[in-house]
């Protein structure tokens, strides 16, 4: 959809219906394009179990704060 100034302050109804059938809206100023108005995505709500990163290290025999001083120390032994 396209809409100019005066659209977004007359129409505001039209924008939103637009916005909620997932349009972008692109925005006109004196004929050109000053913007884009997209859509929000809704938040997918997910468990921190289900992320493939959680667990990745359930092997290891190093406490927490063991694996993070390895993390931290310096690349290379000077």
């Amino acid at each position: 959809m396209k809409a100019s100034i005066v659209d977004l302050r007359y129409k505001t109804n039209d924008i939103l219906k637009a916005l909620d059938r997932n349009e972008s809206v692109t925005v006109l100023y004196h004929g050109k394009i000053k913007g884009v108005i997209k859509p929000a995505r809704e938040k997918t709500t997910s468990k921190i179990k289900d992320h493939p990163f959680f667990g990745m290290n359930k092997d290891s025999d190093e406490t927490v704060l063991e694996e993070l001083a390895n993390l931290r120390k310096a690349r290379h032994d000077l």
